[in-house]
């Protein structure tokens, strides 16, 4: 019978026409399922692939399955392959189905071609569905026993899957000892690498529950199954010698002869061209040394050359991952590395995550000897087209001068930069050069010479314009135009939008006050008067303490704003020698790429998943607690809103920082804050300030100054919000992405709220009484971060909000959203007076 001509449709085999393409597809292979015709192998194969095609790009294609099994009667390898993944797709879903596979894949199971057999049983084993358990036992027993080494392997992964459908089947068929036996005897490698993965896996498993399988766990681990792997392991493929090798990192020899004899069967892998195999190498050689400090030194002298030949040959991105590592080893032992830095310099080509690193490595491996040649390759990337890798560089020369190395001429070089046009060199030469006065006072003078010349209007980076303000006011004497530039930035004071340079520029003014204080008296009553007046909780306190400490005594001022000071000796490092410990422990993995150990990216209260509130589910919000139904939990997901920061700076630029701060007064004065003249006359006459230290505001008071220790509750406005409100999750997704910012402040927290957040629930039940519900809650302390909702009483009106909760520093960041945006003030003074109450009812 010949075989049936081929149809006339479209010849792209992914633009089906419509529902009847799958029809006619299934009469295509009823017919050519008994057909023995010449060249009806080559009219199937075209059938298959039209039907993987249509299944990969999504359509279901599951009714011809009956025609796909009829048709796998065949010696044809590839129509076999086909078979199997369209088999293995539609059993997953479709259990029911997957028992019309069995007969056949068995009869292939047993096929006189060792290639369709091992296909078969590796299909057979991936059906995963329980109730097929049965039908793998006998398959699997003759895979292990095939005379071809390719069944074998295919076989041990089987039993691994078989574990993880039934355990109790793949023990009680006693497929562990039948596993340990071909590692220990099979004359093929990757056969006994398989075995080697399956049983560590299975015998991990069963550890916890049995101590057979404990202890045969440790038995690979034992001394004569690690030297047979290791004697072994120029065999193993590349996979299977990192898996060796892995093993070997878990051995604990009984002395050093074991040591010095490990690490001579390893010694020509440090030269093999893979680079996991090398690194794995190089871990077991640092493991193996910890505790022979002489012999670990000279390791790392060995392992010096094969990762800089890595490092220079292959892709970027094993260049990185080669080079992560050898940062780590730098950071660990620089003195080794001293001599090899210009292995180090920049290529013009590379991407700047290698560039970024490598400048790292130059800083760790600078010393006397080579300070001058690596501070001048450095000078060079500050004209770099790539601003971060220019500001990288910069930050770098810094670094090595914190070091004590060279700083004559590192100095000269920082200086230069400040005469570069360019802002950002600029920025970043200014903060560097305020840590070099804190360390070296000496320099002050060449330094502050250059700084003079430079126009704070030209600095627009923050924390370049607050390194600018500390030396102005650290060395206001020496700088003559000291005063009236502090004058000039204190007059912009709101349009200043970073409170790290206010809270710099009341410092700097207060100082400059005490070394010229008739040139500076009006710019301090003014600097005072803005920060009494800000938004930021930190300015005003600040500002409210030197106000309150000048009226009391201006000496004492003096004395605590500006004391004599010691040059720095050591700068703060950013990660402490715990942290590096684990990270070197965990050489060879992801931790060393992101620097940071394993269990800070891979444990759940790492990871900061959000919890829905417990009023949502099934309920609406506003019904009883009582019936609530279980958490349901949110994985972070950056498009999610519920997870998102993306506007976390939206308003930031828009707050009124020269808004009245309104808080109640102690006292029976009318007015709540004194007038800029009024501190411009405490300032100016501090024989009268000595002789007030209680007068003060009422204010919350982080320092004890005479000021009640609780503070007056804002009356709620006569907004009324609808008990029983309720929203869904995506609308209340929609509604956020939509609506614009309508306020955004802080709150602070009582103590008594903070210590009622050691169960979060607490909160939510308590602004639910306020009519304020909670639609989604998670992170960890001390940051904790809720999003609310609430509705106006008897209309559709909407408020959302976003409220993050920072327990060490009682601190509510609160950004709100709201449909009738003039009632947005109303309801934040409401929520506000919610909050404030938490914890005291």
């Amino acid at each position: 019978m010949a075989p049936p001509a081929q149809s006339q449709r479209s010849p792209s085999p992914s633009q089906p026409s419509g529902k009847s393409e799958v029809s006619d597809l299934k009469l295509q292979l009823r017919q050519l399922a008994g057909s023995r015709a010449p060249g009806v192998d080559d009219s199937k194969r075209e059938l298959f692939k039209k039907v993987i095609s249509y299944m990969t790009i999504g359509i279901d294609v599951s009714s011809l399955f009956g025609e796909m099994v009829m048709c796998s009667a065949t010696s044809d390898i590839v129509l076999k392959k086909m078979c199997y993944l369209y088999v293995g797709n539609y059993a997953k879903v479709n259990p029911d189905l997957a028992l019309l596979t069995i007969n056949f894949l068995q009869r292939d199971c047993r096929d006189e071609d060792p290639m369709i057999r091992g296909l078969a049983l590796r299909s057979l084993c991936s059906l995963r569905v329980a109730n097929l358990v049965e039908y793998l036992v006998g398959p699997l027993g003759s895979g292990l026993k095939d005379n071809n080494s390719y069944v074998r392997m295919v076989a041990v992964m089987g039993v691994l899957k078989l574990y993880h459908i039934s355990a109790s089947t793949c023990i009680d068929a006693d497929f562990p000892s039948i596993l340990k036996h071909l590692m220990l005897h099979d004359s093929d490698t990757q056969v006994v690498a398989n075995c080697l993965s399956a049983l560590q896996e299975i015998w991990s498993a069963e550890a916890s529950t049995s101590e057979e399988a404990s202890r045969e766990r440790e038995a690979l681990i034992s001394k004569p199954v690690i030297y047979y792997l290791l004697n072994r392991i120029k065999e193993f493929s590349e996979w299977a010698q990192c898996l060796v090798l892995e093993l070997v990192t878990k051995y604990v020899p009984s002395d050093s002869s074991e040591i010095f004899d490990i690490m001579n069967l390893l010694e020509d892998r440090l030269q093999h061209a893979n680079g996991a195999v090398v690194l794995a190498t190089i871990r077991v050689f640092l493991q193996l040394t910890l505790s022979m400090t002489d012999v670990h030194q000279q390791v790392y002298e060995r392992i010096k050359a094969p990762l800089l030949t890595l490092v220079s040959s292959g892709s970027p991105e094993q260049s990185y991952a080669v080079l992560s590592h050898l940062h780590l080893l730098v950071m660990r032992a620089p003195y080794v590395f001293s001599s090899d830095y210009k292995h180090f310099y920049c290529q013009y080509n590379e991407p700047s995550y290698v560039k970024r690193l490598k400048l790292e490595m130059l800083t760790a491996v600078a010393n006397e000897s080579n300070t001058y040649e690596i501070v001048t390759e450095l000078c060079e990337y500050a004209a770099n087209v790539d601003i971060p890798i220019a500001r990288e560089s910069i930050r770098a020369v810094g670094k090595i001068a914190l070091q004590q190395y060279d700083v004559n001429a590192i100095v000269d070089r920082l200086l230069q930069f400040l005469e570069m046009e360019k802002d950002y060199v600029t920025a970043e030469a200014l903060v560097l050069v305020k840590d070099l006065l804190r360390k070296y006072p000496q320099w002050s003078h060449d330094c502050i010479a250059v700084v003079g010349n430079i126009s704070s209007k030209n600095v627009q980076e923050p924390k370049a314009k607050a390194a600018l303000i500390w030396m102005l006011g650290e060395y206001s004497q020496d700088m003559q135009d000291a005063p009236y530039v502090l004058e000039s930035l204190v007059e912009n004071w709101d349009e200043e939008h970073s409170a790290e340079v206010r809270l710099h520029l009341l410092t700097a003014v207060m100082k400059c006050f005490f070394k010229r204080p008739p040139e500076t008296q009006s710019a301090l009553g003014a600097a005072l008067a803005g920060g009494i007046a800000d938004f930021h909780q930190d300015v005003h306190d600040r500002a409210l303490f030197y106000y309150r400490i000048l009226r009391y005594n201006v000496s004492v001022a003096e004395r605590v704003v500006n004391p004599p000071k010691q040059a720095v000796s050591v700068f703060a490092d950013t990660q402490s020698s715990e942290i590096k410990d684990r990270i070197f422990d965990e050489f060879n993995s992801l931790s060393v790429l992101y620097q940071k150990p394993s269990y800070m990216f891979t444990d759940k209260e790492h990871r900061g998943p959000l919890e829905f509130a417990d009023e949502l589910g099934n309920l609406s919000i506003g019904e009883a607690a009582n019936n609530v139904v279980p958490t349901q939990m949110v994985e972070e997901n950056d498009k999610d809103l519920l997870l998102t920061t993306s506007e976390k700076e939206e308003t930031k630029g828009s707050r009124n920082n020269g808004s009245a701060y309104t808080v109640p007064y102690d006292g029976s004065s009318t007015s709540v804050f004194a007038s800029q003249a009024q501190i411009e006359s405490a300032v100016s006459n501090p024989t009268l300030a000595g002789h007030s230290p209680q007068a003060s505001f009422a204010i919350d008071d982080l320092l004890g100054l005479g000021i009640p220790a609780t503070p007056a509750v804002p009356s709620p406005p006569q907004l009324k919000l609808n008990t029983k409100a309720a929203l869904d999750p995506s609308t209340f997704q929609q509604k956020w992405r939509q609506l614009p910012v309508a306020l955004s402040q802080e709150i602070s927290v009582n103590p008594q709220g903070v210590a009622a957040l050691t169960a979060p629930q607490a909160l939510l039940r308590h602004m639910q009484s306020h009519s304020i519900h909670c639609i989604a809650s998670g992170g960890q302390s001390p940051n904790f971060k809720f999003f609310f909702f609430a509705q106006k009483f008897e209309e559709s009106s909407n408020y959302l909000v976003e409220c993050v909760i920072n327990t060490s520093s009682a601190k509510a960041q609160v950004k709100i959203k709201a449909d009738d945006q003039n009632t947005s003030q109303d309801f934040s003074t409401l929520f506000e007076s919610a909050l404030s109450k938490f914890g005291t009812s």
